[in-house]
């Protein structure tokens, strides 16, 4: 099994250096979109391209990681919506375990159907706290999921959500307002959770411009991630990279 992307992420947050991960939806592209991401990513500074959904009604799943794995460089890591999202020839799946709801089938239940078919792959498991977060409207996450958000406005209830999710064990946190959000996590909960756990934090939902992508790194964001915003705009994940590439820099000088 291999065991890079979780040491690559890792390294980047002990060096100080922010993320971008580009989140594809299969159901939203079909060849011609998908090549034009893969013609941007070649040119811009994405640093891991996630895969997957809540919801996946097309054919497109492995059509898609299928031309990332052969256009692309860059780790293809499955966001699975459910057990059956799986497909080896990605190079790493993150296993959401969802630590701000109480529905049990997304705490345990589908991480049991799929247990021993990634027992049986070659990809890299990466345990991941997955904190929904309230953004007001309703997303498809929390409707599949059947559980609530949790309140935007509540930084300490998701600083102790995270707090109980790494000491489970769990190697990674996701905070995520969800597909099409329409507020992004405010900044306070963003540090609130970077300041009370030691393992890399992944931000997405609501990033639709550029000075909310700075927003969450500047809160503590180690990875922020993209996807809707760029299926309205594909010139955004330019706008993006280049911001948070600027971001590392300023960084460094400050160092």
């Amino acid at each position: 099994m291999k065991s890079d992307i979780l040491k690559h992420i890792e390294s980047k947050v002990a060096a100080g250096k922010k993320s971008l991960a580009l989140l594809l939806d299969p159901d939203k592209l079909d060849t011609d979109s998908l090549h034009d991401r893969i013609l941007a990513i070649k040119s811009l500074s994405v640093d891991y391209i996630f895969v997957g959904g809540s919801l996946i009604s097309s054919d497109n799943f492995e059509f898609v990681i299928n031309s990332l794995k052969q256009y692309s460089d860059l780790p293809v890591i499955i966001f699975p919506g459910n057990g059956m999202h799986i497909y080896e020839n990605a190079d790493a799946i993150l296993l959401l375990q969802l630590i701000s709801g109480r529905n049990p089938d997304f705490l345990i239940g589908q991480h049991v159907i799929a247990a021993p078919k990634l027992k049986r792959s070659n990809l890299e498991i990466l345990p991941t706290g997955y904190m929904l977060v309230e953004s007001g409207v309703a997303t498809t996450v929390s409707y599949i999921s059947n559980t609530t958000p949790l309140p935007a406005n509540k930084p300490d209830i998701a600083a102790c959500t995270a707090i109980a999710g790494e000491m489970l064990g769990l190697k990674l946190i996701y905070m995520d307002a969800g597909s099409g959000a329409q507020n992004p996590i405010k900044q306070e909960m963003i540090a609130a959770v970077k300041k009370n756990v030691g393992v890399p934090l992944i931000v997405g939902g609501g990033i639709n411009t550029v000075e909310k992508a700075i927003a969450a790194l500047e809160a503590g964001a180690d990875v922020i991630v993209i996807g809707n915003a760029v299926e309205k705009d594909p010139g955004f994940l330019n706008e993006v990279a280049k911001a948070v590439q600027k971001f590392n820099i300023s960084e460094t000088a400050n160092v």
